[in-house]
């Protein structure tokens, strides 16, 4: 039997692979100074990768500090760093009142740390919508109906690629196959598919949605049973091995976040699957190759067309010295959220069913793209969207799974040639049966 453990610092980031040293400095905060010092409200959360949102969010805690005499600080986080930062605080007992995730994880590794927020979704289903089965997926726990964390918004992961690149060799990236196959045409022209086979969270997010285009998975429908060694899952490592081969470089291996990103907005990449960011970034730096870049659906698979999805969520430490404003501030941010998603030039997408009426602004009709129906797709992202657990919930397994990079690490081994496919699959198969049996020990 598997000792029943609390989760730990020490623990957590020895689990995880997570060091001290990789707990980073916070970012010089923007604070908003309330005239009552006694007041305060601290927030962190990841920076964001449309700047212009984290500029609105900044004065939109500063004007509600300043309203209700609450001294409110932001911090910004690069995102790789905030699981080492919750580990941090979780095990500190200390920390910012309010913790913003994005990517993974989380609300249920910190599940009994966290306040129970039922109360506040409930009232906010009430007034603007059921909770999306993304939303609801972030933070509920169905074991005993609470909410360890308040939904924010999704992000999701189309394909984007260069138009006149694909039109010159008379083929779509609508598929997997034709994404390697068209591909490595490109690549022999100087213009390869970009896509991480690193530790962060757009392969992470990727790989899993390849895998379920597979009809593989890493968990059952319960959330009970680890089912990752299949065919599904050998034919999509499989499949890794030869895009990387054939349609990439070896840069891929060490990529972040932010690569895939360049590498379209360079000119260079292809393809690439990432959030908007990327393509707004592209408008700032050059309007000729942005307008080149189309949104795309992710590619269709044998068995599915799905990818993965990134989230963000807010988690009340319940050692949080001002729950009270914490509680009153979500309230007030969700009453305004669809300013927050005009902030975010499209990026943010709602996960209650009326903040955002379709036609949504922005990508329905975006007077900054050509055309201006670009990233009208992006309205029923969705529909072929789903978070790590898919088809299962979201559990601290899960989680810890994600964290530990597990299934871009079984890519990378096909990839390289260091593992078959099937022993790669194999080897991830026993480290998320390892994680899944140490948590069962917990409940």
């Amino acid at each position: 039997m598997t000792k029943r453990l609390s989760v730990t610092r020490r623990r957590f980031l020895r689990d995880t692979g997570l060091t001290i040293a990789a707990t980073p400095m916070l970012s010089a905060p923007f604070v908003s100074r309330g005239l009552a010092a006694d007041k305060s409200l601290s927030i962190v959360q990841w920076a964001h990768f449309v700047p212009a949102y984290d500029t609105w969010f900044d004065k939109f805690a500063k004007d509600w500090g300043d309203k209700n005499k609450v001294a409110v600080t932001v911090d910004h986080v690069p995102v790789q760093n905030i699981p080492a930062r919750a580990a941090a605080e979780a095990s500190a007992g200390s920390g910012h009142d309010l913790f913003g995730f994005n990517g993974s994880g989380g609300a249920h590794l910190y599940r009994k740390f966290f306040v129970d927020v039922a109360d506040l979704v409930k009232e906010t289903e009430k007034k603007y919508g059921k909770v999306s089965t993304i939303g609801k997926q972030l933070g509920y726990n169905a074991d005993d109906g609470s909410w360890s964390a308040f939904p924010d918004f999704y992000i999701n992961f189309p394909g984007m690629y260069q138009k006149s690149l694909w039109d010159e060799i008379g083929m779509l990236p609508d598929t997997w196959d034709n994404l390697r196959i068209g591909g490595a045409k490109l690549k022999a022209k100087g213009h390869p598919v970009g896509m991480s086979l690193g530790h962060s969270n757009d392969p992470s997010t990727a790989w899993r949605g390849l895998l379920w285009c597979y009809g593989a998975s890493e968990q059952d429908e319960a959330g009970k049973k680890i089912i990752l060694n299949s065919k599904g899952a050998i034919e999509a490592t499989k499949y890794v091995a030869a895009l990387y081969k054939e349609a990439m470089t070896n840069e891929v291996l060490s990529w972040n976040d932010s690569s895939n990103n360049q590498y379209i907005d360079s000119g260079v990449g292809s393809y690439i699957i990432n959030p908007i960011s990327a393509y707004r970034t592209a408008q700032t730096l050059n309007k000729k190759l942005a307008d080149d870049i189309y949104v795309i659906k992710p590619p269709k698979g044998p068995v599915k067309q799905i990818m993965g999805a990134a989230s963000e969520f807010y988690g009340i430490w319940k050692f949080a010295k001002n729950k009270e404003a914490a509680i009153e501030f979500l309230r007030y941010y969700s009453a305004n959220w669809p300013e927050a998603f005009k902030a975010s030039e499209g990026y943010n997408n709602p996960c209650f069913a009326g903040l955002v009426p379709k036609p949504m602004p922005i990508l329905s009709n975006d007077p900054t793209s050509t055309p201006h129906d670009k990233l009208a797709i992006l309205q029923d992202s969705e529909q072929w969207s789903a978070l790590p657990g898919y088809p299962g919930p979201a559990t601290p397994a899960m989680d810890e799974i994600y964290y530990q990079f597990i299934i871009n690490d079984m890519m990378a081994k096909a990839a390289t040639g260091q593992s078959t496919a099937e022993e790669a699959v194999k080897w991830a198969t026993g480290q998320c049966e390892a994680i899944m049996k140490k948590w069962a020990g917990k409940a």
